[in-house]
This record gives C-alpha cells, sequence and structure tokens, in this order.
C-alpha cells in the first residue's frame, strides 16, 4: 500500500471543500484528514492535524489565505501549502511565492492535474499554474542580468523548471533519467543560492537567464 498523503483543505464555500474532498478521497494514496472554513480555523486545524498538505482558499473571512499561509510557513515549516484561488491570479502571488509556499493552482484546474500537482508537492517539487508564472513576472523589477556558470543543458533544465512539468515529466522530455534532471536541478539551486524550484525560477527570471512563453 502506498504512503498515505495527509491533506487538509481549507476553503470558506462548503461545497468547494466537500467537492474537492470527495474527488481526493478517491485517490488511494490521498487522505482528507480535516476540512476549515477560515484560516484562523484552519492554521488551528493544521497545528493539531499536522497534514502532508494544506490546500488553502486565498480569499476568505476571518483570516484570509495569505496569512493563514505565512503564519503556517512560521509555525509549522514541515507543512508544505498549496493556494487555491479563482480563475484570476491575485495581485499577492508573488509574495507568497517569495515566502516558499510550495504550490499555486487555479479552481478550474482539471481533477487529475490537481492530483499530479499534489504528488509533486508531496515529492519536495513547487507546482505553480503558467498563468501565476506570467502574473509573478508582470510584478517583478528586473535586475541586471548577471553571469553565472550555469551550464546550457542547465539553463535548458532551468526553462522547463518554469513550467508546471514534473522533473519526471521533464526527464521524459529530455530523454533522460528523472535522477539526472534532480541533480541538474540540485546544481543550479545551489550556484544560484535559492532554496527551491519556484524561488529558483523567480531568481532566474529577474536576472534575465530565462523568458517565459508568451502562449
Amino acid at each position: 500500500m502506498p504512503d498515505m498523503i495527509r491533506l487538509l483543505i481549507v476553503d470558506d464555500h462548503a461545497v468547494v471543500r466537500k467537492g474537492l474532498a470527495m474527488v481526493l478521497r478517491l485517490e488511494p494514496d490521498l487522505e482528507v484528514v480535516g476540512e476549515a472554513e477560515n484560516g484562523q480555523v484552519g492554521l488551528a486545524a493544521a497545528k493539531s492535524l499536522d497534514p502532508d498538505i494544506a490546500l488553502v482558499d486565498l480569499v476568505m473571512p476571518e483570516m484570509d489565505g495569505q496569512e493563514m499561509a505565512l503564519a503556517l510557513r512560521k509555525s509549522k515549516p514541515n507543512i508544505k501549502i498549496m493556494m487555491l484561488t479563482g480563475t484570476e491570479v491575485d495581485d499577492r502571488v508573488y509574495d507568497l511565492v517569495a515566502a516558499g509556499i510550495e504550490g499555486y493552482v487555479l479552481k478550474n484546474i482539471e481533477p487529475g492535474e490537481l492530483v499530479r500537482a499534489i504528488h509533486s508537492v508531496a515529492r519536495g517539487e513547487t507546482y505553480l499554474h503558467p498563468d501565476v508564472m506570467k502574473k509573478i513576472v508582470s510584478v517583478m523589477k528586473p535586475q541586471s542580468t548577471l553571469s553565472f556558470s550555469l551550464t546550457p543543458r542547465e539553463l535548458e533544465v532551468l526553462e522547463w523548471m518554469a513550467t508546471p512539468n514534473t522533473y519526471k515529466q521533464i526527464a521524459l522530455q529530455l530523454c533522460v533519467a528523472e535522477e539526472t534532471i534532480r541533480s541538474h536541478a540540485k546544481s543550479i539551486l545551489e550556484k544560484l543560492k535559492q532554496p527551491n524550484r519556484a524561488q529558483a525560477v523567480l531568481a532566474a527570471i529577474r536576472m534575465g537567464l530565462i523568458k517565459l512563453s508568451e502562449s
């Protein structure tokens, strides 16, 4: 039996919480351990239930998703956080990603893609919807391009890291082993002095090392 990924769902709309829970419980390795109707309740639930991943709505009463996520990042850094938002990407996304939030998905995501995103985050990767990356670029202030000793292959992998593709999917695209991609990614993080994939991509875009496709 696969290791269970324990999930907490935080959303102020009951129909969204119940719908997500119903879909996610169909997966053999996903367990919904709790639900909460706002950030305040969600923060308390996360501290007591200690889920692997908290799925957190951005816009909620009492305490919104951003406030909850930032508080949870400080008090329970072991819990991975995936933000949920509507079809429009909120201006607060840059601060959330810069704070190390592991995932950011739109609520119109297909169930199968949401499950893949959860698995990706559970493996220690980062999942950012392409529209999220475009929003981040739109609010970033570009800096002068700096010279880094990234190899051509590392630059190629870095460009793929700016997409929602998992390391396994990137490996398939480049016809190499997944561990090879992970090795390149580790080297990229070390050279850019960034703690995770999302922040490495942000730094690379800011420094002009890569650009996002307009498509």
